[in-house]
């Protein structure tokens, strides 16, 4: 039994190909919560299968690319480089986030992996959030789905596009009527 219902377990099946997932929630609102996170994990997993590389989790990959980009920013001219600089900041909210959402210090925990990074010697540190720690993410085996990662920050990308789009249209000089 499993709250009020009755269910039949199977097991010792030999092929092992199939299972089920039974999921329980205080409302049907959280049910369809967890139904949705678990899909998207499946998702996920399924295009990692599909796509085999990964890249290293915790905010890694995140600083990463900032570092990359912030190290541009002086050969760039214009507004360009502030667009650059926004997107340097937004990268490195990913850590953030991460660290508030963990419970931990989030300001202590990303100027420790900033700084990590920027020694030149933590190019796989990330964010370890069951230590609270700054860690090597390559040595404790922290991978993310390149392909995940990969379209979120398409999505994001294409989003900010669209809002800067939007920015130009609403800035544009009234026309002059006559």
């Amino acid at each position: 039994m499993i709250g009020e219902d009755k269910v039949i377990r199977f097991g010792g099946c030999k092929s092992g190909q199939a299972c089920t997932l039974v999921l329980r929630g205080a409302s049907n609102h959280v049910l369809d919560e967890a139904e949705r996170s678990l899909h998207d994990a499946i998702c996920v997993l399924t295009q990692t299968l599909k796509e085999t590389r990964t890249i290293c989790g915790g905010g890694c990959t995140e600083m990463l690319m900032a570092q990359a980009i912030e190290n541009e920013v002086p050969h760039v001219a214009g507004k360009a480089s502030l667009a650059m600089e926004a997107f340097c900041k937004a990268l490195r909210q990913m850590p953030t986030i991460m660290a508030d959402n963990a419970g931990f210090d989030s300001n202590q925990l990303v100027t420790e992996l900033r700084a990590a990074h920027n020694s030149g010697s933590g190019d796989s540190a990330g964010l370890d959030l069951y230590t609270g720690c700054v860690e090597d993410m390559k040595r404790l085996g922290i991978r993310e789905s390149f392909k995940s990662k990969l379209q979120v920050l398409l999505s994001a990308s294409e989003a900010a596009e669209m809002i800067l789009r939007v920015d130009d249209v609403i800035q544009c000089a009234p026309r002059q009527r006559g």
